[in-house]
C-alpha cells in the first residue's frame, strides 16, 4: 500500500515535467495523420490542351435561297380568244419564240385596209409632188396630201403594235414551267399563261448582320452547301443593299453562281459561310473550355500538378474555337475536361494532352 502511494506522489510531482513532451508525441501523430490524408487525395483526371500560336478567321454563317437569275409569269398585253399555244411544258426556249397567240383576224384586216389606203394615198403625194415640183399646184394642197399619207403610215404602225399584243414572246433565254391555260380559253391582260425562268447562273441571297456591312462588297468570295449535301459550292457576291432592314437589323446580300450545267434548281435553301478578317498566330482554345461567370470568363490550366484559375479576355470567335487576348501564354496547358469539377489548387490527373491542333 505505501509502495502505490509513493509512486502516486511521484507521478504528481512529475507530471509538470512530462506533460510538454506527450503533448508534442500527441501533435507529431495528429500531423502524421494529416499528411497521410493528404498524401491520398484522390486526383481528378482530365484532358490537356497546350497552346501553341494559331491562325483563326471570322466566319459568317447565315441562311439564304436559290434565286433565279430572271423569272416572269407571261401574260398577255391585250384581251382576246387563244388560237394557238407553241410550246411544251418544261422546255428550253429563246428570246423572242412565239410561245401563245391571240386571234387577230379583225385586226389583221384592218391592217390590209390601210396597206391599200397607204398605196393610194402613196401615188397621190406622188403627184402632187410634180405639180409642185411645176408650180401646178399650191404648197398647202400639197402638204393636206402629204399628211394624210404620213397619217395613214401612223395608223398602219399603230395597228402593228396592237397585232404584236395578241402575242407572246419569250423576252430572254429561259425554260418554260407548266401551263396555267389552254387553247380555246378566254385571256385578259391578269391571265398568266406561263412562268419563264432563267437558272444559269443563280442568285444566292442571304443576309448579314449590320456590322459586317462595310467588309462584305461586291466580288466578296462566299460558299454554300445543302442541308443533306456535304458539298461545298464557290460563288462571289454582286450586290449589297444600301439599306439595313430595321427589323432584323441585318443587310440582304446576293451572290452569284454560275451553274453552267443547271444541276441546282432554284428556290431550295442553303447554308452560307463567308470568310472576313484573318489573325495569325493567336491564341485559340476550344470554346468549352471556358467558363462563363458574372465577373467575367476564366479557364484552368495544368500546373506542376494542379489545377490553376486564370481570367480571360476573349476576342474572335468561330464555331469551335475562341481567341483569348489576355489570360493566356503558349506553352500553357489547358484544361478541357471535367470543367464543372475544376477548383484552385485541385490535383489533376492529365489522362490525355493534346499537343496540335
Amino acid at each position: 500500500m505505501s509502495v502505490i502511494i509513493i509512486l502516486f506522489l511521484v507521478v504528481i510531482i512529475m507530471y509538470p515535467k512530462l506533460k510538454p513532451l506527450l503533448s508534442g508525441q500527441n501533435e507529431d501523430s495528429q500531423m502524421s495523420g494529416r499528411g497521410n490524408m493528404r498524401s491520398g487525395m484522390q486526383k481528378t483526371f482530365a484532358s490537356g490542351y497546350v497552346v501553341v500560336p494559331t491562325n483563326m478567321s471570322e466566319l459568317i454563317k447565315s441562311i439564304g435561297s436559290l434565286v433565279p437569275d430572271e423569272e416572269v409569269e407571261l401574260a398577255f398585253e391585250t384581251s382576246g380568244k387563244i388560237v394557238g399555244i407553241f410550246f411544251e411544258e418544261g422546255t428550253r426556249v429563246k428570246k423572242g419564240d412565239l410561245l401563245a397567240k391571240i386571234n387577230d383576224k379583225p385586226l389583221q384586216a384592218q391592217l390590209l385596209k390601210l396597206q391599200a389606203q397607204e398605196k393610194l394615198s402613196e401615188e397621190k403625194e406622188f403627184r402632187q409632188r410634180q405639180l409642185l415640183d411645176r408650180d401646178a399646184i399650191s404648197r398647202e394642197s400639197y402638204d393636206q396630201v402629204s399628211t394624210e399619207l404620213q397619217s395613214i403610215k401612223a395608223d398602219i404602225q399603230l395597228l402593228q403594235a396592237r397585232i404584236a399584243e395578241t402575242e407572246l414572246r419569250a423576252p430572254f433565254d429561259g425554260i418554260v414551267g407548266l401551263r396555267l391555260i389552254s387553247e380555246g380559253a378566254y385571256a385578259s391582260t391578269q391571265t398568266k399563261i406561263i412562268r419563264l425562268v432563267k437558272i444559269s447562273p443563280l442568285k444566292i441571297e442571304f443576309s448579314i448582320n449590320e456590322r459586317y456591312s462595310g467588309e462584305v462588297a461586291p466580288g466578296f468570295p462566299i460558299t454554300f452547301q445543302f442541308p443533306d449535301n456535304p458539298k461545298e459550292y464557290h460563288a462571289n457576291v454582286y450586290a449589297v443593299d444600301p439599306k439595313v432592314d430595321v427589323n432584323t437589323r441585318t443587310i440582304t446580300v446576293r451572290a452569284l453562281y454560275p451553274n453552267k450545267n443547271e444541276e441546282l434548281k432554284p428556290g431550295r435553301t442553303v447554308s452560307v459561310f463567308a470568310e472576313l478578317s484573318k489573325i495569325e498566330n493567336t491564341i485559340a482554345i476550344p470554346t468549352e473550355a471556358v467558363i462563363a461567370e458574372m465577373s467575367g470568363e476564366k479557364v484552368f490550366i495544368y500546373k506542376n500538378g494542379k489545377a490553376e484559375q486564370r481570367n480571360v479576355e476573349l476576342g474572335l470567335r468561330t464555331a469551335s474555337k475562341v481567341q483569348v487576348k489576355d489570360g493566356l501564354e503558349f506553352g500553357d496547358t489547358l484544361l478541357t475536361t471535367a470543367i464543372l469539377q475544376l477548383r484552385e489548387q485541385l490535383p489533376i490527373q492529365l489522362d490525355t494532352l493534346v499537343t496540335n491542333q
